[in-house]
């Protein structure tokens, strides 16, 4: 018994064998559609986390001209009930940043502006203010904001630097909550801590372009291959 076609569009000179094999994966990608859903739901479902340490003073990077303002914690809501901070794997000794994660931070640039209609969204990393301007600068970034926690505990607090030095230092995303005067954390990209076979955590693939263009087509991710700096 043939399987109904999911939908009548068809595309020039596709064989029935083709159509029959894109059905069959249509089928799973909605299936994967709805499990994201499912997934979604779960997330805003979460009790309440941990309240803050503490209301941490950070550096912020003026990306106009590299003026640093300090800024508390509790001052990056702004209007918004919500905050995405992303931890950049960039350390006050060291030459060069992490190529993925400045891959990561080019999309957040680039939706910035759209997410920071709900949400505030912020950039942190551990090295100085002066070289996060650099790097932006060589970039091109101009909407995302950028703090520097280089004299604070921020990042071994909240996972970003597990051990003593910077050289631990490792990408996350963790996202808070403000209520009235209260800020709790409310979820990490934890799946960095239980890595897929190959040491892949793909923790924040929900949030970087990159592999999902590449996960379209045919080669698909390339194993060993990147992003770079500078190309």
């Amino acid at each position: 018994m043939t399987t109904p076609a999911l939908h009548d569009k068809r595309l020039p000179n596709e064989s029935p064998e083709y159509r029959s094999a894109r059905d069959k994966l249509l089928a799973e990608e909605n299936a994967l559609r709805e499990q994201v859903e499912r997934v979604a739901a779960l997330r805003r479902q979460l009790p309440v986390g941990g309240e803050i340490k503490e209301d941490y003073e950070f550096e912020e990077v003026g990306l106009a001209d590299g003026s640093t303002r300090p800024i508390r914690f509790s001052e990056l809501f702004g209007d918004k009930s919500d905050l995405l901070a992303y931890s950049y794997m960039y350390g006050p000794d060291w030459e060069n940043p992490c190529p993925s994660c400045t891959s990561v931070i080019d999309g957040i640039d680039a939706v910035s502006r759209h997410v920071r209609q709900q949400a505030e969204l912020v950039v942190i990393g551990k090295a100085t203010p002066a070289q996060l301007y650099d790097i932006a600068n060589e970039r091109g970034w101009s909407d995302l904001r950028l703090l520097s926690c280089e004299k604070n505990d921020y990042a071994r607090d909240y996972n970003a630097q597990p051990g003593e030095t910077s050289e631990s230092l490792m990408p996350l995303m963790n996202v808070f909550q403000k209520d009235v005067d209260k800020i709790h954390h409310f979820w990490a990209s934890e799946l960095l801590w239980t890595p897929m076979e190959g040491g892949h955590p793909r923790h924040v693939d929900i949030s970087w372009p990159l592999w999902g263009l590449l996960d379209m087509t045919r080669s698909g991710r390339h194993p060993e291959m990147g992003p770079q700096l500078r190309y």
